[in-house]
């Protein structure tokens, strides 16, 4: 076993993080508890695991607590496990202490290195360090902060053979039929296997063939044995190691028997000293086990003691989203969405791609509360904590999403031909730091097609040109200001044959740019945006809207349950020097707010192409979804 140690690790606990006190929850009573008895204060660091030395060897422990991100790399990390990064990672930082990323990496069949990596890249890109400063004992030198389940199968088998050895595990070869068969159910008590009575060496005998190979797969099973009677299913003798020949991500076709998950698991966390160990509420019944395990290995002094101890909290569940691997593998395989970082996804990859931040989630996270009691939180929620952490930091910037000609006609007699406008705003008006944006007015521009209506509707406060009311009067063109430029009046509007609108006329009211002193003298009650058509920099907007119409997916089809308008693509502009600016703003794109239109984020996939940029919506200004 490798020997790592923390970046930053204090000696004494603390509850708050940047004189932040942080609300307490039964997690934190829990080990605040551990850390006043001292209850992991005698371990040390080190050694080799499995040896007598193993507990004296090392150093003494310099964390106050030691957690783990345990994340099986059999897909994309999703939200709900965002969830769990910051409840492990969080609370390692708050304690003084220090958290694992470590790979339950025990089933071949489903994992491969593309989801290592990216798994190991999004808890990294949420802000947690996956690299240690130094390794205890050997100042300057440094190491990775990762660790497989797979890293320790040399040990889980001498566990599996001892657990043999001791009486307290046999070789089961009943068919799976009538394994299943006799476990009975949870009105009926389990069976004793046929096999169970054989002696400590006839079952040592046949794990080891097991292990050689000499046995199909299926042909049997390494089991604990408990009670076949227990009102806990998951104690009525559970397996170990089952016979399956395929090839490892990390250890190739070294092994043709793998552990079970429920046995690796606390097996590495007694291996990395693991102090406290969160998980959800699905592993509650597997904590007895957990604990039996750890003291029979204990027992034969494999493992040091105190052993870690298991502690479950609710998981994360959101509406209208599908945190089930195997559900989004459907999509994904099936078609659904144009792979796991689809920024429909719930995924991490996905969030980041549509422009949800770190911040974001982790305060999402935060918001959502640890407790025993599960419950759901509504996705407005989600994209509502997105808001609250953009809107102070996000740059702005003008867009037309679907855009409409609009011809300033006495634009040339007040300015002269050819004319250019410069205009400015602030690139964040909650930072004055941030400085001004410049761009330029001129003779067209680009407007939003919403932003005119011929006949006007009730209440309507955008450009119409004049027309005959409802009433009979004649009604004079509207006046709108054109967002930090000049008020403009609607004076009519131009066709193409097949009726559909060329452009918009309208006419300058002279002497009203934003900014001088005439900017108030004539008022108006709208305000739209534009882009100069001289200049703008042509844009592709893709406006997501969540992926399924139901609140709770997965319970049909998922085909049937799917948004059918939950993407939605659009061509149009943005105002001229932002390509530039993107293009400056390094490898990881930035969230913007288009003014009165969400939002967005330069799409990390699409190849870079100043003259044709590719935006994702990452959300509306306000929540205004309906299904």
């Amino acid at each position: 076993m490798s020997t790592p140690d923390i970046s930053s690790a204090t000696s004494a606990a603390t509850n708050s993080v940047d004189g932040a006190v942080k609300p307490s929850n039964f997690l934190r009573n829990a080990i605040e508890q551990d850390l006043a008895r001292g209850t992991y204060s005698q371990r040390r660091w080190g050694g080799s695991p499995g040896d007598a030395a193993h507990h004296t060897a090392g150093i003494a422990d310099p964390a106050a607590v030691r957690m783990r991100f345990p994340p099986e790399p059999n897909g994309y990390l999703h939200l709900g496990h965002a969830k769990s990064i910051w409840v492990n990672f969080s609370m390692a930082h708050n304690y003084g202490g220090a958290c694992h990323l470590r790979f339950d990496d025990t089933n071949p069949e489903k994992e491969e290195q593309e989801y290592v990596d990216s798994i190991r890249e999004m808890v990294n890109w949420l802000g947690y360090s996956t690299e240690y400063a130094d390794v205890p004992g050997q100042p300057g030198t440094s190491q990775a902060h990762v660790y497989f389940a797979s890293n320790y199968f040399d040990f889980m088998y001498r566990a599996a053979e001892y657990l043999v050895e001791s009486g307290n595990a046999y070789v089961d070869e009943q068919s799976p039929e009538d394994m299943r068969a006799n476990r009975g159910d949870f009105g009926t008590p389990g069976k004793d296997s046929p096999f169970r009575s054989r002696t400590p060496a006839e079952n040592l005998a046949r794990l080891r063939e097991m292990r050689d190979g000499q046995l199909a797969d299926g042909a049997a099973v390494l089991r604990a044995k408990i009670d076949m009677a227990s009102p806990n299913i998951n104690m009525r003798d559970p397996a170990l190691y089952r016979i399956r020949r395929a090839t490892h991500h990390n250890t190739g076709d070294k092994w043709c028997i793998y552990p079970m998950y429920t046995f690796a698991h606390p097996i590495e966390d007694a291996l990395e000293q693991i102090t406290h160990s969160f998980c959800t509420l699905e592993f509650e019944d597997q904590r007895p086990f957990y604990d039996w395990l750890l003291a029979k290995l204990c027992e034969g002094g494999m493992l040091q003691t105190p052993p870690p101890r298991q502690y479950e909290f609710a998981r994360l569940n959101v509406t209208h989203v599908i945190t089930s691997k195997r559900r989004l593998r459907q999509l994904v395989e099936e078609g659904h969405v144009d792979g796991w970082d689809d920024p429909r996804m719930p995924t991490i990859a996905g969030l980041r791609r549509r422009g949800f931040t770190p911040d974001a989630i982790k305060l999402f996270c935060e918001r959502s509360g640890v407790s025993k009691s599960g419950g759901w939180i509504d996705y407005a929620t989600l994209e509502g904590t997105l808001r609250d952490v953009l809107d102070p930091v996000a740059a702005r910037a003008l867009a037309v999403l679907e855009p409409v000609k609009l011809e300033l006609t006495n634009w040339d007699s007040l300015f002269g031909a050819g004319h250019e406008e410069p205009c400015h705003a602030p690139v964040n008006p909650h930072d004055e730091a941030a400085g001004q944006r410049e761009f330029t007015l001129g003779r067209e521009i680009w407007i939003e097609a919403e932003d005119f209506m011929e006949v006007p509707a009730k209440g309507y406060r955008r450009l119409f040109p004049p027309h005959t009311g409802g009433d009979g009067q004649h009604k004079e063109g509207n006046k709108v200001r054109l967002k930090y430029g000049y008020v403009i009046q609607c004076t009519g509007v131009e066709k193409n044959a097949d009726g559909s609108i060329s452009k918009v006329l309208a006419e300058v009211i002279p002497d009203t740019k934003s900014g001088t002193p005439g900017a108030d003298s004539v008022k108006v009650k709208g305000v739209i945006g534009w882009v100069g058509a001289h200049n703008a920099t042509p844009a592709e907007f893709r406006l997501y809207e969540r992926l399924f119409k139901v609140e709770h997916p997965g319970e049909a089809d998922l085909a049937d349950e799917l948004n059918p308008n939950s993407l939605s693509t659009m061509q149009g502009y943005v105002e001229a020097g932002l390509a530039q600016a993107l293009q400056a703003e390094g490898a990881e794109p930035k969230p913007l707010q288009f003014e009165r239109l969400g939002y967005f984020v330069r799409d990390r996939q699409a190849p870079w192409a100043a003259d044709k940029l590719v935006f994702n919506r990452a959300c509306s200004l306000k929540d205004g979804w309906k299904p």
